[in-house]
């Protein structure tokens, strides 16, 4: 046991080489594997910079360790690892000992040559994950991918893959590297790394929430965004625009009844265009403020827009050296020697590395001692609400440039734009107090827990529809186009995504422009999106918690159906809603569902053609079982209170509830634990449908006082109509839609509401 050694849930295995083997048992079914060059571990980017900051939450005596078939096992009740006793190879079993995953090779290291890890495949083996590295499928065996973010080709590659064998891998490096999904070798998938450590997680447990979840344990959980933002965004033409012109815009969306949320303004707001300095203002010429009007709240466009309802987005580009805030945020943090465990890191570990020292810092831009969120502070007391970070000038590559904590550009370029999603959102959130939007084009590992993303400068068509379902294999749930508004196809996918937005700059992308029919389905959908906001912003409280993304890709749901992998232009829309777009054919899965255009019921599984009323855009099921709130008619978040909620039944039994989930949609309040949640739930038993709704349990500031739910329920006409208890005979009855329609019924404060149809 001399070459083995254990403290509390670390463990080290001395190998021949004169190199050590660090694991890591980091949560349930959590393990992280390292090899040390000698008695050095080095951390990764992601670690050093707090975009990985899980610990460990288990007892020390969680892990068991015993010597067998010429090694080490580690054994906790979720999952068990062996290690090689002259390798350092491992293998990953479930709790009841069987292997799920398997290392194929031992690991090599150099400063030349980087290194591998290889792992064996299973015959049978789907694998999801590696977000938007490529957009022309979602299940990942048989390919070989670049893993360097790109413009247009790759704009969010995600070192992380999942298996319904039930385990998962994140591979813990931002350098450049490929990944052979069993492409060169059907049974290997293999990670070459050009430099760096052997650093990754292997994570054992049910695909895919479990896996999910805990995967999103390591690179955090989807941001809560405010919940106007899940709204309506719209961007301005940007050429030539004046303040008059965009709030006459803003105004038209008003007169029109067209709900929206968010107005954004392109490069040209700035007084020069495409300014990446810390110097920008606003062009003089078209968005003046006078200097008396400054700070306040009537008399200015931002003002104005305010009063509108509407909240003001800036586009922005970045070409900061980010690294040199992280580190001087880092070398505050540091904690003495005495202060520090004698087997913990430490976290100044690359201060003292020489290339620190030789570090050439070229760019410039960057004003040392100034973080890059100092100078939009001017911006956000003028107004400015949300932030769209375009992504070119971080996803180009800078050879020669050293940033400023001494990495290489193959090392830094992967995950600057997570490091400027970190600084933009908790630069925002702490200098107003307030929830940030942050949008971005350029994901990695991490970029889920600050920012929202958008596919990027690739319009709204049927491949960034894959790029966002492969996005959520990797816990990235607030995802969205620019919604192609001059087609129904286009509008009705655009409006049915975690967050909507339209994109003008150079275009006339203005709904009202689009001619009558489509000004009219564009309308209706905006509408629809707005009354949904209930259950959108609910299912979005669900991924935050879970990481289980709001759009869902088949394999997601329902991983045993042999259709799944190949549907990559349909998806579900939190747990209710079944929807495809620029597809010919759209395949239900095996139980019952709704057509919501027409109330039509029908079983799966079958595999339909695409078809949809007039005034629609695309197919639209629901499940059997779902329960959908829905708000009143709103021009804008806030816009009303949410004092009475339609709540739409589609019969069958639940599982589990649905959970209603409400906070004040603006502040982080939410982190402190003021929300308020309902259950809802359904029955069918002996021919009779039971609904229940369980008190609503917590607060917020600004919660309505009462609330009243008009239950409309998809059935036949019934017999008997009981709520708690009671006949009641005021409900009518619209038999074309099979629809039941209940009068509103107050929630009771310390009483639940139970409706039985009969």
């Amino acid at each position: 046991m001399e070459s083995f050694m254990s403290k509390g849930l670390s463990h080290t295995l001395h190998l021949k080489n004169g190199n050590n083997l660090r694991v890591d048992c980091l949560g349930a079914g959590i393990f992280r594997i390292r090899l040390g060059v000698g008695d050095c571990l080095h951390e990764s980017g992601l670690n050093r910079y707090g975009i990985i900051r899980i610990k460990p939450d288990l007892p020390s005596d969680y892990v068991k360790i015993s010597e067998e078939s010429g090694g080490w096992t580690l054994t906790t009740p979720e999952a068990a690892l062996w290690i090689n006793a002259d390798d350092g190879r491992v293998c990953l079993k479930e709790k009841k000992g069987n292997v799920i995953l398997e290392e194929h090779e031992c690991r090599t290291k150099s400063d030349e040559r980087g290194f591998t890890a290889a792992f064996r495949l299973k015959k049978g083996d789907r694998l999801y994950g590696l977000g938007d590295v490529d957009r022309d499928c979602i299940q990942r065996r048989g390919k070989i991918y670049a893993m360097m973010n790109k413009s247009v080709i790759a704009y969010a590659p995600i070192p992380f893959l999942m298996s319904p064998s039930g385990w998962a891998l994140f591979m813990n490096t931002t350098w450049f590297h490929t990944v052979d999904v069993g492409a060169t070798d059907p049974d290997i998938l293999r990670f070459k790394v050009e430099q760096g450590y052997p650093d990754y997680y292997l994570i054992a447990g049910d695909f895919p929430k479990v896996l999910l979840e805990r995967y999103t344990r390591i690179t955090g959980k989807p941001t809560m965004l405010p919940e106007w933002a899940y709204g309506l965004t719209f961007v301005c033409d940007e050429r030539g625009l004046r303040a008059r012109d965009m709030l006459y815009e803003a105004y038209e969306f008003r007169r029109q009844g067209i709900p929206c949320d968010v107005i954004g303004l392109e490069p040209d707001w700035m007084e020069k265009r495409y300014d990446f300095s810390v110097d920008k203002t606003w062009s003089q010429e078209r968005f003046h403020i006078p200097f008396w009007l400054k700070g306040k709240d009537y008399a200015t466009f931002s003002a104005a827009l305010k009063r509108m309802g509407f909240k003001l987005s800036l586009w922005l580009c970045c070409d900061y050296d980010l690294s040199e805030h992280e580190e001087r945020q880092l070398a505050k943090n540091v904690v003495g020697p005495d202060e520090r465990a004698k087997d913990e890191p430490s976290p100044s570990a690359f201060i003292d590395d020489q290339r620190l020292k030789d570090a050439v810092y070229q760019d410039q831009i960057t004003k040392p001692g100034e973080a890059w969120f100092e100078h939009l502070k001017k911006f956000v007391d003028d107004g400015a609400r949300a932030f769209k970070m375009d992504g070119a000038n971080l996803g180009l590559r800078h050879p020669d440039r050293k940033w400023k904590n001494g990495m290489d550009d193959r090392e830094i370029h992967n995950f600057n734009c997570v490091l400027l999603a970190k600084q933009m959102s908790r630069g925002f959130a702490e200098y107003t107090r307030k929830r940030p939007m942050i949008n971005i084009a350029r994901g990695y590992a991490g970029t889920q827990q600050y920012a929202a993303m958008w596919a990027g400068d690739t319009g709204g068509g049927a491949k960034p529809l894959t790029s966002l379902l492969n996005n959520g294999f990797c816990g990235i749930s607030n995802v969205t186009t620019d919604m192609e508004v001059y087609s129904e196809q286009g509008i009705h996918f655009g409006f049915l995504q975690a967050w909507c937005q339209v994109l003008s700059w150079h275009m006339y992308n203005e709904p009202w422009f689009q001619g009558e029919r489509l000004a009219a389905i564009f309308t209706a959908y905006a509408r629809m999106r707005y009354r949904l906001m209930p259950y959108i912003y609910s299912m979005a409280r669900l991924a935050n918690k879970t990481g289980f993304p709001v759009m869902r890709a088949m394999p997601l749901v329902f991983p045993d159906d042999p259709e799944a992998d190949a549907l990559i232009l349909q998806y579900m829309l939190g747990d209710a809603f079944l929807t495809a777009a620029f597809a010919g054919h759209i395949h239900l899965p095996a139980g019952e569902w709704f057509d919501y255009w027409t109330g039509n019921r029908m079983k799966g599984p079958a595999t339909l053609p695409v078809t949809y009323p007039e005034g629609k855009g695309g197919p639209l099921f629901v499940r059997a079982g779902a329960i959908i709130p829905m708000g009143p008619e709103i021009a804008y978040w806030g816009h009303k209170p949410m004092e009475t909620l339609c709540i739409d039944v589609f019969p069958g039994n639940r599982e589990e509830p649905f959970v209603l989930y409400e906070d004040d949609g603006d502040t982080e309040a939410y982190l402190e634990g003021k929300t308020a949640t309902t259950a809802f739930n359904q029955k069918i038993e002996g021919g009779k449908l039971t609904l229940s709704v369980s008190p609503r349990e917590g607060s917020y500031d600004g919660m309505p006082e009462q609330r009243k739910y008009q239950f409309e329920i998809h059935c036949p006409r019934p017999g008997e109509v009981r709520v708690g208890g009671m006949p009641v005979s005021d409900w009518r009855y619209e038999s074309e839609k099979l629809l039941l329609v209940l009068p509103p019924v107050t929630a009771p404060a310390k009483q639940s509401i139970e409706i039985c149809l009969g």
